[in-house]
């Protein structure tokens, strides 16, 4: 009883009553987190691939819905090249807005982090370059690692090779070390029912003769989540648009798209075909208790796109 107690009072508060205006609640109960009364919040963002001018929108956006967020998650091919001039430019973005971001910026690896146009297949060397400046721009020691935030664990995978002569310039390569090292990570201090967050740039279930393409390893990583009904997977690297179908539940595990920051491609009319579209979008999310709220962003017009509340 005391469950739907909680999830009755979450939806009142963001206001999901059809009969309600999303904008006049966002202005009142989104803006101030001691308002919202949240054990957890952070905002996750795919896909910037180096567009620092619409990530600054992104920012100053995400600041205007709650300045006391305690986390941001750039979820892979936040460079479009993983060279060192557009580290240097992300950093310098990051720098400048450092008043206005959470303190804890967790940093995840995609595809283009391997990227350099001049080169067209990378060589063992190029990978571990390439590894070695997304790490050093990370803070990180492997592509893969983890933290906690608030009592939340915040679980972060990676590839470990890319746009290489042993693997294409889209998927993902997680190891059996990668493997183990997950199934651990989620076992350790499991509680029933407590939301977990794990992040890949890349989904798990598209086709690879359809262009976006699934990792390696995904049907062994599908089996070791679905032990875990309380895992929320956000994924990217597909720049779909974020509607209220992003959020598919059941899997057992919940899987969450995040939208993209660099463009958007977007789904016309039967017949008028794909375009892409200097969208920005995003997530933000609030954590109360066990009951987790997923809200998608236009982070460009100021607008909420659709509202997901998850309890276990």
């Amino acid at each position: 009883m005391k469950k739907i107690i909680r999830i009755l009072c979450v939806l009142m508060l963001f206001g999901l009553s059809l009969f309600q205006n999303h904008d006049i609640i966002s202005s009142h109960t989104m803006n101030n987190s001691e308002i919202t009364q949240a054990d957890l919040s952070f905002a996750v963002l795919g896909d910037v691939h180096g567009n620092n001018d619409s990530l600054q929108k992104a920012i100053y956006d995400l600041y205007s819905i709650n300045p006391k967020m305690n986390a941001l998650i750039l979820n892979g091919d936040t460079v479009d090249q993983g060279i060192t001039e557009q580290y240097a430019a992300l950093k310098r973005t990051l720098s400048k807005n450092r008043s206005l971001l959470p303190k804890t910026i967790i940093r995840n690896i995609g595809n283009h982090e391997f990227f350099n146009y001049n080169i067209e297949k990378n060589t063992s060397q190029d990978v571990k370059t390439f590894i070695s400046r997304y790490l050093e721009f990370a803070g990180e020691e492997k592509v893969y690692h983890d933290r906690w935030i608030n009592g939340y664990h915040f679980i972060s995978l990676g590839s470990e090779d890319g746009n290489s002569y042993t693997l294409d310039s889209i998927r993902a390569y997680i190891s059996v070390e990668q493997q183990t090292w997950l199934k651990d990570k989620l076992a350790k201090n499991y509680l029933s029912g407590k939301p977990m967050f794990v992040f890949l740039h890349q989904p798990f279930n598209s086709n690879p003769n359809n262009g976006w393409v699934e990792s390696d390893q995904s049907d062994n990583l599908k089996k070791i989540l679905a032990q875990y009904p309380e895992v929320i997977l956000f994924n990217s690297h597909t720049h779909a648009d974020l509607t209220d179908k992003s959020v598919v539940l059941n899997q057992p595990y919940t899987k969450v798209h995040t939208g993209a920051v660099h463009y958007t491609i977007v789904q016309h009319a039967q017949g008028q075909g794909r375009t892409r579209e200097p969208l920005i979008k995003g997530l933000y999310i609030e954590v109360y208790g066990n009951t987790v709220v997923v809200k998608g962003r236009d982070l460009k017009e100021k607008s909420w796109l659709f509202t997901e509340v998850i309890s276990n």
